[in-house]
């Protein structure tokens, strides 16, 4: 078994790099709120993707330079943003009917939990303390022709964020296709887990117990 300090997980912005090196060449993505929109920042100049953002934005770019910052044009998470040589601005309405009507090929969401199996539990923890946050995430789950989700793989008290099943509120069922996480890549299928990639020198056998669950190749 490897010992913890033998290996770096990724940071955000590795992490956002990831995610990029896989969005192909004409894909149109939506990029939740949250460690998601750092995404923008990792596309190829040279390939050309569409950003969606479900306040009403398509072809928006990476975030702006310090002072470069215009308030009129933000994404989702109130974020200042960029906008590319032909991006188009449009009613609220009008993006919800694009996330619905099968329209995005892929969306990046960030989660609480997600099953082997794909289920998606990213909108409350079903505390009563807890404020609920529904926001596209429902709509851009089940719209989406691929469901993506970008998060740290275990929470700050070290337990794992994918589960045998969700225990949280869900979104969406059987919707994650791909789990980007700061210690590996994940496969969900209906058979369980597969293993992508991960970070080096964590073994496979570390990766399975962190999770509790099992891995294949």
């Amino acid at each position: 078994m490897s010992n913890p300090t033998t290996y770096q997980r990724r940071s955000k912005d590795q992490l956002a790099a990831r995610v990029a090196q896989d969005i192909y060449e004409g894909a149109t993505v939506n990029l939740g709120i949250g460690m998601p929109t750092l995404v923008a920042n990792h596309i190829p100049a040279s390939r050309e993707v569409l950003l969606h953002s479900e306040n009403g934005i398509l072809g928006m770019g990476p975030a702006p330079a310090a002072g470069a910052e215009d308030y009129d044009l933000i994404n989702a998470g109130k974020q200042p943003v960029t906008l590319l040589a032909g991006g188009a601005y449009f009613h609220h309405a009008d993006s919800f009917a694009m996330m619905r009507g099968g329209h995005l090929d892929i969306c990046v969401l960030g989660a609480f939990q997600v099953s082997a199996t794909g289920d998606l539990a990213n909108w409350h923890t079903g505390e009563a303390d807890a404020i609920p946050a529904v926001g596209g995430a429902m709509d851009l789950a089940v719209g989406a022709k691929q469901t993506w989700v970008m998060m740290d793989l275990l929470t700050k008290q070290g337990l794992s964020k994918v589960v045998q099943d969700c225990s949280y509120p869900l979104t969406a069922i059987a919707c994650v296709k791909r789990i980007y996480a700061d210690l590996a890549t994940l496969e969900c299928t209906p058979q369980g887990l597969k293993l992508i990639d991960k970070v080096d020198g964590l073994t496979h056998a570390e990766l399975e117990r962190l999770l509790g669950l099992p891995i294949g190749l």
